[in-house]
């Protein structure tokens, strides 16, 4: 099925326009080891997103997971006149994820579970672009009662990120008044708590869905885009904060993805420009049979 030149739903399709990249590769997926975490490590992040209500790690040896490609495919992909979310058709968007399995399993437990949320940005300086307005992820509601997180977001910067060209911006969580009420929707921080969160390409942030974050807007003296990818993650002790979720540990099927996407695609309209045909495309997999 193609809706247009731009936007198709075939396997091979995608295998042709990105040759280097991977979908349902099983000896590519079997290649991929994840992360070891030392338990004083694991102590340590558990504490951090407590307190501050997030945590980042200085870029990790990401071994057979190639950033630089991975950057460079969502560039193309956004040149093309794809959605930058698309990049998850393949199974490298997917890798980097497994990979902190142990990270995850830190700060939410065993037997966490992926959440149908996940993104890919390409801000583009050159375009007076910015990241996705302040928020918070899913409010006080995804705290337990001891301040502990019961969803996170692991968020990756593909390229630099600086002040210039969209970095993250977040108000730790022990610096805001109404962090973890009932009243978060009301904003009270002292402006000097806001915190830049400048980062190299690879380097790993996590936090709690009750935090207030946002990418700032960029600076036209900057020429290298902001290129992020992000996904949710939740305990498997509370209901399901979005449907379906499904085992941090499992790639999904081709076919599964592409329903995935079309999601994402829909209920971030909010966030993020969407065209009637990109609309139109998103309704038609969601409602397919593949």
């Amino acid at each position: 099925m193609i809706l247009d030149k731009k936007l198709n739903s075939k396997k091979d399709f995608w295998k042709s326009t990105f040759p280097k990249l991977h979908i349902e590769d099983d000896q590519f997926i079997k290649r991929e080891v994840n992360f070891q975490v030392p338990q004083d490590f694991s102590i340590l992040l558990k504490a951090k997103i407590k307190k501050e209500g997030y945590f980042q790690i200085d870029p990790p040896n990401w071994e057979t997971t190639n950033i630089p490609q991975m950057a460079e495919t969502v560039s193309e992909m956004v040149k093309l006149g794809f959605p930058p979310p698309m990049a998850f058709l393949f199974d490298e968007f997917w890798l980097i994820f497994r990979k902190l399995n142990n990270i995850a399993v830190s700060v939410l437990g065993e037997g966490y579970l992926r959440l149908p949320d996940f993104w890919a940005w390409h801000v583009d300086p050159q375009k007076q672009q910015s990241g996705w307005k302040p928020h918070r992820d899913k409010s006080f509601k995804s705290l337990n009662p001891d301040g502990s997180p019961r969803s996170i977001t692991f968020w990756i910067p593909l390229s630099i990120s600086t002040p210039l060209n969209g970095c993250m911006y977040i108000v730790p969580a022990n610096k805001d008044r109404t962090y973890g009420t009932e009243n978060d929707a009301k904003w009270d921080f002292d402006l000097p708590s806001i915190r830049a969160l400048p980062a190299a390409a690879g380097t790993i942030f996590c936090w709690n869905q009750a935090v207030l974050h946002w990418g700032s807007q960029c600076s036209e003296s900057e020429k290298i885009p902001r290129i992020s990818i992000a996904f949710e993650f939740q305990s498997g002790d509370v209901e399901p904060y979005n449907q379906p979720v499904t085992d941090p540990q499992t790639i999904p099927t081709f076919d599964f993805r592409l329903k995935l996407i079309a999601k994402q695609i829909l209920q971030y309209q909010h966030m993020y420009p969407l065209s009637d045909n990109l609309k139109a495309f998103a309704h038609t997999i969601l409602k397919s049979d593949s």
